[in-house]
């Protein structure tokens, strides 16, 4: 028997709403739980609100009643779910990614953001964008160096009749070679991150690094779920941007080296074709060091690309 000085860990108050006008016919069969659960649900005073958490109801229903889980298997369910949203936090989204690798993410994305004639498609934002970062200028590097083979990027922002956008903000970044993002350490310090903007013909440039495949961090409830699938944990190297230009409707996207070998499994299915990049590879030493590489006698190679914007007006 509890102290009567003891107190309870939790307090859990009534939230004011009274009973509903009607009787639910109490439980003795599976479908009364369905018609019962639809009948509550649909008492959501938002239309859409009612909409989804209704097409959610059924859909979940009709879910369980299809895999019949056995009781054991439906606690371990809640177990996973809850070490999952335990292990969440703003630098790990667990949660996050364990619906990433169903594919929920990606899909949102290509319903939202269909292919729009010339206009750079979109991508998934990620996890490791910040405003904190290095202010550069074109032909600046954005990662210190060391941190990975050489990389330069050449390209020009444009609307869809391919005049230049002069001003455009461009925000980059990218894991360096340990497959790691700036936000990653504790020093705090950006790197392989810079914002910039395009000269008056729209152009920008930049050095880099070429971007490396890195896996998800699978030590929990996330790595468990894809070695029951015989899933790898791979992401493809990408290299992030977003450009941003008054008129225009922000873009934020990433770029695919074709080579990686893992771009057509990528564990989070957000690879578009269309944003698959050849990078090339330029062993000119002078040229390397016009380009200000510290070391040109080790090459580099040359992301080419130019990204297509749409007025806000013609969405």
């Amino acid at each position: 028997m509890a102290d009567a000085s003891s107190t309870a860990k939790y307090e859990a108050l009534h939230n004011g709403i009274e009973p509903p006008s009607f009787k639910l016919p109490l439980i003795d069969n599976p479908e009364i739980v369905t018609a019962n659960t639809l009948k509550l649900v649909e008492q959501t005073p938002d239309a859409r609100k009612r909409f989804l958490f209704t097409t959610l109801t059924r859909y979940l229903h009709d879910f369980i009643k299809e895999t019949k889980p056995t009781t054991e298997e439906w606690h371990g369910t809640l177990k996973f779910l809850s070490r999952a949203g335990q292990l969440s936090t703003p630098d790990r989204q667990e949660m996050e990614l364990i619906l990433d690798i169903f594919g929920a993410e990606a899909l949102i994305d290509t319903i939202n953001n269909p292919p729009k004639d010339s206009v750079t498609e979109r991508a998934l934002l990620g996890p490791f964008f910040t405003e904190h970062t290095h202010d550069v200028s074109n032909g600046d590097s954005i990662a210190s160096e060391g941190k990975g083979e050489y990389m330069y990027v050449d390209g020009r922002v444009v609307d869809t009749e391919g005049k230049p956008i002069a001003n455009a903000v461009v925000d980059a970044w990218e894991a360096d070679d340990t497959g790691h993002y700036d936000l990653q350490y504790d020093n705090g310090v950006p790197d392989c991150r810079g914002r910039l903007r395009t000269d008056a013909e729209g152009k920008f440039n930049f050095r880099a690094i070429v971007p490396i495949a890195y896996p998800l961090l699978s030590d929990g409830p996330l790595g468990e779920l894809l070695l029951a699938m015989n899933r790898h944990n791979m992401r493809p190297s990408h290299l992030h941007i977003i450009v941003d230009a008054p008129g225009y409707e922000k873009l934020v996207t990433q770029f695919y080296p074709s080579e990686d070998k893992w771009i057509d499994s990528d564990s989070v299915l957000g690879v578009k074709k269309s944003l698959v990049v050849d990078l090339e590879q330029v062993n000119d030493v002078e040229s390397a060091k016009a380009l200000g590489f510290q070391h040109p006698e080790r090459g580099f190679k040359l992301f080419k690309r130019d990204i297509v914007m749409r007025r806000k007006v013609d969405a």
